[in-house]
């Protein structure tokens, strides 16, 4: 029932999704100078940061640094500002939701494309850096494919989780804030897992972070020409599916009740 159902949201819903995103992005930039440049130039000059505290101060030498810290803060970016945003989803949206029905889970779909707009912008510099760099390019690129979309499973499978919990607890979203910071830290962004950390603890970080696992893995399949951990990978899109399939359940199961407390 909840598939059928699923379905014929998914069909009629769709397209508000899309243009809803559309009209998120452009107001975004509408009062700004620059325009669109802000989703350039922010994590630029982060990993300009990064890259200058890592290799200046700390002598790190790790291979194509400034492309490495750019593809940790495209993913981290993405993840992060869709699992956040979506805490208080309800509650910003409540003159739509008091009013006119739409399946909540519309409203995340819509933060995903518009922070998924912004992470496809930043893939595309990464390839413009990797032409500068000169960094050799192999077929193992491919594994970028299900990488990225095990990622887009587990974000919106964890910001389903948290919209439906961010109308009944009114503290979670610090609690989600303070969460991230921690997984940030300690999902090798700004250095390298492979060269930190010795087994067991690098095989322990991989398999209970998964965006430590994902940003590793799209580091190794597009700037050293290595094939990922691909039975971590299908742990984890299967994980993925299932936050997923909870993330459905939880938000068509009380979603009637939205409206009062919101």
């Amino acid at each position: 029932m909840m598939w059928k159902r699923l379905i014929r949201d998914l069909k009629r819903y769709f397209s508000y999704a899309k243009y809803s995103a559309r009209s998120d992005l452009k107001s975004e930039v509408a009062s700004s100078y620059l325009n669109w440049l802000w989703w350039i130039l922010d994590p630029l000059m982060f990993m300009l940061v990064y890259t200058f505290i890592a290799v200046v101060v700390f002598k790190s030498q790790v291979r194509y640094f400034p492309i490495f810290v750019f593809i940790g803060l495209t993913f981290w970016n993405f993840f992060s500002k869709t699992v956040q945003g979506s805490v208080k989803l309800i509650r910003n949206n409540q003159n739509i939701v008091s009013k006119v029905y739409i399946p909540k889970f519309i409203l995340v779909l819509e933060r995903l494309f518009v922070n998924g707009f912004k992470m496809l912008i930043s893939l595309l510099l990464v390839i413009v850096m990797m032409i500068i760099w000169k960094v050799p390019v192999t077929w193992r690129v491919i594994y970028m494919i299900p990488v990225i979309v095990i990622l887009c499973l587990l974000t919106f499978g964890l910001s389903c989780i948290v919209t439906h919990f961010g109308v009944f607890v009114d503290d979670l979203y610090n609690v989600v804030q303070i969460l991230l910071r921690l997984v940030f830290y300690l999902s090798g962004i700004f250095y390298s897992i492979e060269n930190r950390l010795k087994d067991p603890l690098r095989t322990v970080m991989l398999s209970v972070n998964p965006v430590a696992l994902l940003i590793q893995s799209g580091r190794q399949c597009l700037l050293y020409s290595m094939v990922p951990a691909r039975k971590l990978l299908l742990l984890w899109g299967a994980a993925s599916c299932l936050l997923v399939v909870i993330g459905f359940h939880v938000i068509y199961k009380y979603e009637n009740s939205y409206v009062k407390i919101s």
